[in-house]
């Protein structure tokens, strides 16, 4: 699954899968560690990848570069299955005695295990760290809550644009330079290919949708003295909303087969020769590889509105933390420099395609892999993220924005009604997160 399975919607979107558990938690009690031992055992979970043996390398290491020069030091990693990571770690924050020093999460995760009281406030560390101040101000985002750090970011994830290259040739048409334009290029290679989806659209991708909803101008939320409120039923949201629901139908993407996929049928139909476009992330790029489209596409920016212009994408991947009951905070800050940093980034990306959150290693990393540059421009043209609240998980687990995707595209609610709707239960939930 790598990256892909945690950040496409809906269900495993960016490790947001059973979050319920841990967005919706009670306050645990207080579990800071009440000593901090510099040498010892220090435990670490890390997500368990599929083809996990590249990741295990490039972590080994690291753990050996930590060890060799922390003496009495030593590390046990254990790789745990991403499905059932919201049950164990939410254990782990309630019980010190069986928790690990230091986490994988995915990083909208992060206010609900703040709220929870599981990781450490790293501001401190982190600030003085110097590799950090070259950390992209996105990738930082998703490790901040309120003004505090609470962990160093791992590795980032943005969508662009896939298209199919024999296609547009044999039509005679070129890359879309703008949101109309996609819209008229996917309906035109639908007419001339009914056998092709034009643009494989998901009403149940709730990442791919966002980009419309953003380059219209809209916000999924607000945020206000820390507290969040929908704006999914804004003026500017609902001509996303609508921009984006267009493209289900028969002229594109039959509503009837489309309206119930996720990111990862999208890429699934665009892999298989389905589809001439899909919205997919770096991550997907060795799907893609795999598929009978293989030498067959490209991958451009996702165009926003204005002609030439980037829509603004989703910043997913995930980070690593220290849990706040560790009783060897100074080492796991250590550790977690160690894995994070700069030289284990660069050779996560060679081992597994994860794309590095320095600024200066991800410039590297496009020179080195040509694929890479449509997601480093789509970083550099403003990636934007999720509300920063524990509600988020609630949301994005509950379906609130699929659900309102699939009543207008079905027809069983007008977009203005399912728009108030989906809101009302957004405001539900943050009240209820607090």
């Amino acid at each position: 699954m790598k990256l892909s399975a945690r950040i496409a919607a809906p269900v495993a979107a960016l490790v947001l899968a059973g979050l319920t558990a841990t967005a919706c938690a009670p306050q645990t009690s207080d579990t800071s560690a009440k000593g901090d031992e510099k040498t010892g055992t220090l435990r670490v979970w890390l997500f368990q990848e599929v083809g996990n043996k590249p990741k295990e390398k490039v972590v080994d290491a690291a753990v050996a570069a930590f060890e060799k020069s922390h003496e009495g030091a030593e590390v046990e990693v254990e790789y745990i299955p991403v499905d059932t990571r919201a049950q164990r770690i939410k254990a782990a924050f309630n019980d010190p005695r069986s928790a690990p020093d230091l986490i994988e999460y995915g990083n909208s995760d992060t206010a609900g295990y703040v709220k929870d009281g599981g990781l450490a406030d790293v501001t401190e560390e982190f600030g003085s760290w110097e590799e950090a101040k070259d950390t992209d101000p996105i990738a930082r985002q998703s490790v901040t809550v309120g003004d505090k750090v609470y962990g160093a970011p791992f590795f980032v994830g943005v969508r662009a644009l896939y298209y199919r290259t024999d296609v547009f040739e044999d039509l005679g048409i070129e890359p879309p330079k703008s949101q109309a334009e996609l819209i008229s290029t996917a309906k035109k290679v639908r007419k001339a290919r009914p056998d092709l989806y034009g643009l494989a659209v998901g009403g149940a991708y709730t990442y791919g949708a966002m980009p419309f909803i953003w380059s219209h101008g809209g916000e999924i939320a607000g945020e206000s003295g820390g507290t969040y409120k929908a704006a999914i039923d804004s003026e500017k949201a609902r001509k996303g909303i609508e921009a984006y629901t267009s493209l289900f139908g028969d002229d594109n993407c039959p509503a009837a087969k489309c309206a119930s996929m996720g990111g990862n049928a999208t890429v699934t139909a665009f892999a298989s020769g389905k589809a001439a476009m899909a919205i997919a992330g770096d991550f997907s790029h060795a799907a893609v590889e795999a598929g009978s489209v293989k030498g067959k596409y490209a991958v451009v920016p996702l165009p926003g509105i204005a002609p030439n212009s980037i829509a603004p994408a989703f910043a997913g991947g995930n980070n690593i933390g220290v849990l706040k009951s560790s009783s060897h905070r100074t080492l796991a800050v250590d550790l977690m420099k160690s894995l994070t940093g700069k030289k284990t980034q660069a050779e996560m990306f060679d081992a597994m395609g994860f794309l590095p959150t320095y600024t200066d290693v991800l410039d590297n990393a496009a020179k080195k892999q040509p694929f890479v540059a449509p997601f480093v421009q789509t970083l550099g043209a403003g990636a934007k993220f999720v509300p920063a609240s524990p509600a988020w998980g609630q949301i994005d687990a509950s379906l609130v924005l699929p659900t309102m995707f699939q009543e207008i595209v079905s027809g069983r609610k007008d977009l203005a009604k399912a728009s108030d709707d989906a809101a009302k239960k957004m405001d539900a939930a943050f009240a209820a997160a607090g």
